[in-house]
């Protein structure tokens, strides 16, 4: 009988794993009150552990100066790696000025926690418009991301980190799954090709069209939305969480199908961050990732299909993870199915689609998408969430 190994080697060929023993724990926890602090934010923490579960290998680290600039530049890391979006650790002058290279780091939590260490091996300064309108192709601060570049400190610190715990999820700890533990699943189950499906919207009826068209053509899907910091408009991530545990009980083949929550922070960086989610979903274990319409977008900043056409930038090989492009799905009247325009001889008028926006509008005023958008559990969990009852 043969042995069924890892269908797809991690992005850098090593499952990055920066999670420390228990006598490593001890020794950091007894330097606690003597090693110098930085307060990490909502993503910076996100980021930490991503490194930390190997969910961004073959990164070990916050970025130093060569990789920062290879990926700002030309999506590349120093050694020729490819990587689209920049992974740093930013900071004010006056909190880098004392801080000495070659020398640990505590690193805490917004809430002040001590979770991580960062051995400081480089610091530098950046040029934020340059890696604004490189990552997001604008300067304007209305993009969110772009806003963020702008608000962080001007100084980034460097060096390998360590996770001093992985912590269960508060909200969600049956759906975390790390790359090391996805692997493991998709192993035991035998599957040879899955498909990751990103997303940071409440599923409904179009990405679940999408979604099941790519299932039919691999072993296994892992349905992995994002729940680390989003935009403040965004639908909140315990909502969208029940929404896909309600597609799971009633429209998907259950034992076809992994749900886990991908612990990362969004930077609404469209094409880039479609590479970047790809590439997160590598290392997972994923041989195939769902690409579609404006992926990772936000406002009117990137094309429709930018995200898509960013792909053939890249060697299949350098990627390691094949693209499944979709066009915009809709419900079609004259068919009375979800269909795009490669199978929909529909007109425009014979076209149901909402958008985000849209429809957030509608469940803010209590009012249910209808079941040609949604699936009508999945719409009244919305609107009831939305509406303040939920």
């Amino acid at each position: 009988m043969s042995v069924i190994t890892d269908t797809i080697a991690p992005h850098g060929g090593t499952l990055i794993n920066r999670i420390v023993t228990e006598e490593q724990k001890a020794e950091f926890l007894a330097q606690a009150d003597s090693l110098p602090k930085v307060q990490l934010d909502k993503r910076a923490t996100s980021d930490l552990v991503m490194i930390a579960i190997g969910g961004f290998s073959p990164i070990s680290g916050f970025m130093g100066e060569a990789d920062y600039q290879g990926v700002v530049d030309d999506m590349r890391m120093a050694d020729g790696t490819v990587w689209s979006v920049p992974v740093t650790l930013s900071v004010s002058e006056e909190v880098a000025a004392p801080l000495k290279e070659g020398s640990l780091i505590r690193l805490d939590n917004p809430e002040g926690k001590f979770i991580g260490v960062l051995e400081l091996t480089e610091k530098y300064t950046y040029n934020k418009t340059h890696e604004a309108v490189n990552v997001y192709r604008t300067d304007e601060d209305k993009h969110p991301g772009v806003k963020v570049v702008y608000e962080q400190g001007a100084v980034n610190l460097a060096g390998p980190v360590w996770l001093l715990e992985r912590e269960a999820h508060l909200l969600f700890p049956t759906y975390q799954i790390d790359p090391a533990a996805s692997r493991a699943i998709f192993r035991d189950k035998g599957w040879r090709t899955v498909v990751g499906f990103q997303t940071r919207n409440p599923i409904h009826r179009a990405h679940e069209y999408i979604i099941k068209c790519a299932l039919e053509i691999v072993d296994g899907l892992f349905l992995h939305p994002l729940v680390g910091a989003t935009k403040s408009d965004d639908i909140p991530a315990d909502v969208r969480m029940r929404c896909y545990e309600i597609m799971m009980e009633n429209y998907f083949p259950q034992d076809r199908v992994i749900l886990a929550i991908n612990p990362s922070a969004m930077r609404y960086a469209g094409p880039r961050e479609a590479i970047f989610h790809a590439l997160i979903r590598k290392n997972y274990g994923c041989t195939h990732f769902i690409v579609g319409r404006d992926h990772a977008g936000v406002g009117d900043y990137y094309g429709t299909y930018d995200a898509q056409e960013i792909f053939s930038q890249f060697k299949p090989e350098e990627l390691g993870i094949t693209p499944l492009k979709f066009e915009h799905a809709f419900y079609c009247t004259r068919t009375e199915q979800m269909a795009t325009a490669k199978t929909s001889p529909a007109t425009k008028e014979e076209r149901i689609h909402l958008s985000g926006t849209k429809v957030r509008a509608m469940l803010r005023e209590g009012k249910t998408p209808p079941p040609q958008f949604s699936r009508p559990k999945v719409a009244e969990e919305l609107a009831k969430a939305m509406s303040g009852q939920g």
